[in-house]
């Protein structure tokens, strides 16, 4: 592989090739048309607390991971307990996630991919997956329904479409390797893109390696004038291994190894403890635009999930075919000097999962212990109406009538036996009032109501019973912000403040049979102050550095529980575990005018309390990675660029992705030490 690496090197400087972009300098942040809320407006008119990840950021770290990009934005934090196992946290929703995505509506496109039941495996998507990738922080149920923690809408396609070629390879320490390849042909009118990625690692930790392959073509048809259809369809074959967590004891010894075993219960290396993942994924949105005033979007989709999980309690099966569709009208008419625009539609999504326990017999499934089919069905209605007054005032108004439920039908039990959980509608709403205070610098102020229903996963408990007295979430978020540029558009800023007040908290345990189950907490109240600059040091494009720009993020949050009594112990006024106080990312970034170009980031996180009780704390770390590059340019058709970077350049020692709330303290999971990589990127674009 390393003789790969010299040739492809050697090759870049030998062929005629054209620059990959690392710095969107032409396009920066506050001018990004963004889709949140269906508003379709720049970053600084949107009344609520966005955030935007685009290639700019994405491209300052390795090919590896979005994570880090992701991490730049204040008041979010993507976890990584090993290679593959990611959580993603915004405002400290990860509080009930042991692995994977909850409490957070995700959309591909204008695609679902968050199931019926509130789970998404975002793990299903490789890095070259995401083109760029809007996040609404805070409850957003009034138009995507349920998710305490936020939304998140990925865009896969550039906005500027090009025909070509692209072949991109990464390699790492842990022995990692990631490869993608991308064919885009056809025109403006006919636009197709396939691509298949290909990524390994051994991982940082004892049992902990991965492989995923994920194959994906998406194409665009431009009917006429008035209509466009968009078709997605992937295939994602991923396996990691589970090393699980460790006591403090067993971290301080040795931070690499995988849980060991206790007693006559075998580790996670005796029960090859893994997840094997097959997802395929196919989807439709039709876009049509009837007359000057009517619009109409509607997407339909179907997703099938095979799922096998050994792990250190049982050898776990589940089988999830979902469906599902969104349509949205869209009204428009000027009313003298007022815009007026009316969103309202529906959304709805079917599953029929199969969920089967057995023994685990040193990684062999042994006899069954559960049976369960899960019918599940969640649909919602929404209407938003926003109003563009005159002297820069905006008014969006908007609501969503919700409904779910769950049936388990429990098919080990002789006869079979049937329960169902239906929970009622739900009826959150969003009011939001901006204010241009001159064309570059806006303030504004929102209310909004937000939900979150149990997962399958979480009412039907890790040991096969079914959960009949978990409730839902649900909350009111106050927020106020102020965001826009000044100095002649070198210093961008966005800067909100917010107060959640949420109720029935559903948090996790973890039992001493490592059974998983989860218990609705009382209340919580959140509040912080999450702040995001960048000045634009240089831009002079005829300079030798011909652009230069730093960045800063920071993130304060005061997370605790209100009334949280817990059978003999009260857990009132006790720190939310699983969040940060305080989160500070701050970055540097520089190119010459030759290709050449530097990132550099820095990242601070607080200590992290892992227990409701607050008797256990991760400690604090700060991180610093860089990247270094040269882009080449030969011919206006064909480029390259070879780059090489290192992560935790301070070698330091933390846990990333913590169980919270794990029996007997096995809270810790060792992150990566100093670590390095490199890579190569070829494109021809035919312009």
């Amino acid at each position: 592989m390393k003789n790969c690496v010299v040739i492809l090197l050697f090759f870049a400087y030998s062929v005629n090739a054209q620059t990959v972009t690392t710095v969107d300098s032409a396009k920066t942040l506050e001018n990004i048309i963004v889709k949140a809320y269906d508003q379709n407006r720049s970053l600084i008119d949107v009344a609520a607390p966005v955030s935007v990840t685009g290639q700019a950021q994405l491209n300052r770290f390795s090919s590896l991971s979005i994570l880090p990009a992701l991490n730049i934005t204040p008041g979010v934090s993507m976890e990584e307990r090993s290679p593959g196992s990611y959580r993603l946290n915004i405002r400290g929703s990860s509080l009930r996630s042991p692995f994977g995505v909850r409490d957070v509506k995700i959309y591909l496109n204008d695609i679902p991919l968050t199931d019926p039941t509130g789970n998404t495996y975002l793990n299903q998507l490789s890095f070259y997956n995401f083109n760029s990738i809007e996040i609404i922080k805070g409850p957003a149920s009034s138009l995507y329904g349920a998710g305490i923690g936020g939304a998140m809408l990925i865009h896969t396609l550039p906005a500027n479409w090009h025909p070509g070629v692209s072949l991109d390879y990464t390699t790492g320490s842990f022995n990692t390797n990631s490869i993608n390849a991308n064919i885009k042909t056809g025109n403006a009118d006919h636009e197709n893109s396939f691509s298949y990625s290909h990524q390994t690692s051994d991982g940082y930790r004892q049992q902990a390696k991965m492989h995923r392959d994920i194959a994906t073509w998406e194409s665009v048809l431009k009917v006429s004038d008035k209509q466009r259809l968009h078709a997605y369809m992937s295939y994602s074959d991923l396996y990691y291994q589970t090393p699980g967590g460790l006591t403090l004891a067993q971290y301080n010894a040795d931070p690499k190894q995988a849980r060991p075993g206790f007693g006559s219960q075998p580790g996670a290396v005796g029960t090859k403890a893994a997840i094997y993942q097959k997802t395929f994924l196919t989807g439709f949105s039709n876009d049509y635009q009837f007359n000057d005033h009517w619009h109409n979007t509607t997407s339909l989709y179907g997703s099938y999930t095979d799922f096998i999980n050994p792990n250190i309690r049982v050898y776990e099966y589940r089988q999830e075919p979902h469906f599902g569709g969104r349509s949205v009208f869209e009204y428009k008419k000027q009313i003298g000097k007022t815009n007026f625009q009316l969103d309202f539609g529906t959304e709805a999504q079917k599953g029929f999962f199969n969920t089967r326990d057995y023994g685990n017999n040193l990684g062999v499934a042994d006899s069954m212990q559960s049976d369960d089919n899960l019918n599940n069905w969640q649909y919602m209605f929404f209407a938003q109406a926003d109003f563009e007054l005159p002297h820069g005032w905006t008014i969006t108004a908007g609501a969503s009538l919700n409904k779910s439920s769950i049936q388990d039908i429990n098919l080990a039990a002789k006869p079979s036996t049937t329960q169902r959980r239906v929970f009622k509608n739900k009826f959150p709403p969003h009011i939001a009032v901006l204010k241009q205070l001159d064309k570059n610098v806006s303030v504004y102020g929102s209310f909004s109501g937000g939900f979150s229903t149990p997962t399958v996963s979480e009412v039907l408990r890790s040991d096969g019973l079914f959960g009949t007295n978990l409730q839902p979430e649900n909350g009111i978020d106050y927020e106020v912000g102020i965001k826009g540029t000044v100095l002649q558009n070198k210093l961008f800023f966005d800067i909100s403040g917010f107060f959640f007040d949420l109720k029935n908290t559903i948090v996790q345990r973890i039992d001493a049979n490592n059974i998983y189950y989860y218990v609705n907490a009382g209340s919580t109240k959140q509040k912080g102050i999450e702040t995001y600059a960048s000045y634009q040091l240089v831009d002079a494009p005829k300079h030798f550095i011909n652009s230069a720009k730093v960045f800063t993020s920071y993130a304060w949050h005061d997370f605790h529980y209100g009334d949280f009594k817990q059978v003999n112990n009260d857990f009132s006024k006790n720190e939310l575990p699983g969040a940060s106080p305080n989160t500070v990312v701050a970055g540097l970034d520089m190119s010459s005018k030759d290709g050449l170009y530097i990132n550099i980031t820095y990242n601070y996180t607080d200590k992290i309390a892992l227990n409701d009780a607050n008797t256990a704390y991760a400690p604090s770390y700060n991180l610093l990675g860089a990247r270094m590059g040269y882009n080449k340019d030969f011919n206006k058709k064909i480029g390259a660029e070879i780059f090489a970077g290192a992560d935790n350049l301070f070698d330091a020692k933390y846990s990333l992705g913590n169980d919270i709330n794990a029996f007997g303290g096995r809270y810790y999971n060792a992150a990566a030490g100093r670590n390095y990589y490199v890579g190569i990127a070829f494109r021809f674009d035919k312009k």
